[in-house]
C-alpha cells in the first residue's frame, strides 16, 4: 500500500478483519495458503499480505471475488466485521 494513502483507524479494524475472514475460511477449506493461490489465481505473497494482521493492504474487489469463489463463499461473507 502507497505510504501516502492515509487509513483511518476504522476502516485499518476493517482491513484486518478481511484478512482475518480470508484465514478463517481457508483454513475451514482445510486449504494452504498456496493452494488457494493456486485454486484463486492470485499469488500466495499477495495472500499472505492480505492475511497478515500487521499489514494493511489493499485489495480490490476482484481479489475479494475471486477469493470468495475459491473458497466456496460469498463475497459478504469475507466483508462480515465484527467487533
Amino acid at each position: 500500500m502507497s505510504r501516502s494513502m492515509k487509513i483511518s483507524k476504522e476502516n485499518e479494524f476493517k482491513y484486518i478483519q478481511l484478512g482475518l475472514n480470508v484465514a478463517y475460511y481457508r483454513k475451514l477449506q482445510g486449504l494452504t495458503q498456496e493452494e488457494l493461490a493456486e485454486i484463486s489465481g492470485i499469488s500466495r505473497s499477495h495472500i499472505s499480505a492480505i492475511e497478515a494482521p500487521n499489514i494493511i493492504h489493499n485489495v480490490s474487489l476482484e481479489v475479494i471475488f475471486d477469493l470468495a469463489a475459491a473458497l466456496k463463499t460469498e463475497p459478504y461473507k469475507l466483508l462480515e466485521f465484527r467487533d
